[in-house]
């Protein structure tokens, strides 16, 4: 979602990088190129000049003027204003001291909000937790067919709302609340009605089950495709109902970023998720400094590892540092490592968390082609272990051969055999060893 303003940001720290001091003039024309890239990001204008003057008074502060590297000090000064805008550091979910905890998901028709319910339950029960989803809503008793069948997808219990009870909504919420406290279920996560638009009624509906749930979290689900329509939006919840926290849809789409770094201004509730992809798993906790990172082109490694921690063999992944380390690494080892990161997320999205400098700079920027990759597993799967150890046994009748089995083109080939004697090029560096250099 972040491209286009981290290149333009990108293009911003060049600038102060090429200056040998940090001056009135020069921090003046770093701040235009930086307000003009927030701006087409479709942030706040309230919130860009106040983001612009808080820089502005730290970086023509003396302890910056007077700095060794000044340039270096203003881009973090500009990195943790991010990260503040963005919400400063990251906030968990509340429970409450009295099981069931209720989280009630309020939002627009279309942003995403039934989905979110069954990610979040998925999380949490990741979590060792219980969870138990519901839908409510007054007007459209069949909407909570849709939660239904996302429950059973997930093994996940779900309470039914017949029309015959939400005759009496008051009863039927406490019954609820009942059932989920009798049988141990923890959280209770309420999917709500949902409109195109803000409207009385709607708000009407969703106080009633507020004041009768009194949840934990009323968390506000917003499409961050819609950039500040999702603000404004976020706003007016925030002003009739009364929100806790935000959850962002959509976040791996192409609009402009804005929603996520307007919202925690204009509402003053922290983002404690993001979705960014359809499937049920795609749903991650919100870390504002590791999103103001990767907005900087710093890259977010740690949310790497913990998704290497969460999916990965420990032993396996050792071993295969041993390997890089030794140099041993074949193609059967990039096979390996393609299934593996397979179960990560998309390439595109691993490859995004990676810093564009240093070693990793060329292929955080590079395109990825995730067909091409499953390509790639295919025309390994079709060579012997002989040739995936020594690539350099590949003459031209092997390649043929390949080419047969794989169902692939000869120069797919060519491609696959030329992209891993780079990377292996790569993981010979100085960089790369020394990220290593605690495995023997």
């Amino acid at each position: 979602m972040f491209e286009q303003l981290s290149g333009r940001l990108e293009k911003m720290m060049k600038f102060l990088r090429g200056e040998v001091a940090v001056t009135e003039k020069n921090m003046a024309e770093a701040l235009k190129m930086m307000r003009l890239a927030l701006l087409e990001a479709d942030v706040n204008y309230k919130v860009v000049k106040d983001f612009e003057a808080r820089i502005r008074e730290k970086a023509l502060g003396e302890e910056v003027l007077r700095g060794l590297n000044p340039a270096q000090q203003v881009i973090k000064i500009v990195h943790d204003e991010l990260a503040a805008i963005l919400g400063g550091v990251q906030k968990p979910l509340l429970f409450s001291s009295r099981p069931p905890s209720i989280f009630m998901l309020v939002g627009l028709q279309g942003s995403g909000k039934t989905t979110t319910c069954g990610k979040l339950a998925r999380w949490v029960a990741g979590t060792g937790k219980h969870p138990l989803l519901v839908s409510f809503d007054l007007k459209r008793p069949a909407a909570q067919e849709q939660l239904k069948t996302i429950a059973a997808s997930l093994g996940l219990p779900f309470y039914e709302m017949t029309a015959a009870r939400m005759v009496a909504p008051r009863e039927a919420l406490k019954e609820l609340q009942a059932h989920a406290a009798n049988r141990g279920f923890d959280p209770l996560i309420v999917d709500t009605a949902g409109r195109l638009h803000v409207n009385d009624e709607l708000m009407d509906e969703l106080r009633l089950v507020r004041d009768i749930l009194e949840p934990v979290e009323v968390i506000y689900v917003g499409d961050a495709m819609t950039g500040q329509d999702a603000v404004r939006s976020a706003q007016a919840f925030e002003a009739r109902i009364g929100l806790t926290a935000v959850i962002l849809t959509k976040l791996d789409g192409d609009a402009r970023g804005g929603a996520a770094l307007s919202i925690v201004s204009a509402t003053g509730r922290p983002i404690k998720f993001v979705g960014i992809g359809e499937k049920p798993d795609k749903l991650e906790v919100f870390h504002p400094e590791r999103m103001a990172s990767r907005i900087l082109g710093m890259g977010d490694i740690l949310s790497l590892i913990e998704k290497a921690q969460d999916e990965a063999d420990l032993a396996e992944a050792e071993e295969m540092a041993r390997r890089v380390r030794r140099q041993e690494f074949t193609l059967e080892d990039f096979k390996k490592q393609i299934r593996q990161m397979k179960k990560m997320g998309s390439f595109a999205d691993l490859v995004g968390r990676l810093p564009q400098a240093g070693p990793f700079k060329g292929l955080a920027k590079a395109q990825v082609d995730e067909q091409k990759i499953a390509h790639f597993e295919a025309i390994i799967d079709s060579m012997t272990p002989a040739e995936r150890a020594d690539p350099r046994l590949l003459d031209g009748s092997r390649r043929a051969r390949i080419a047969r089995g794989s169902g692939r083109p000869v120069h797919e080939i060519n491609q696959l055999v030329k992209q891993f004697q780079e990377l292996r090029k790569m993981m010979k560096s100085s960089s790369v060893q020394k990220l290593l250099g605690g495995l023997k």
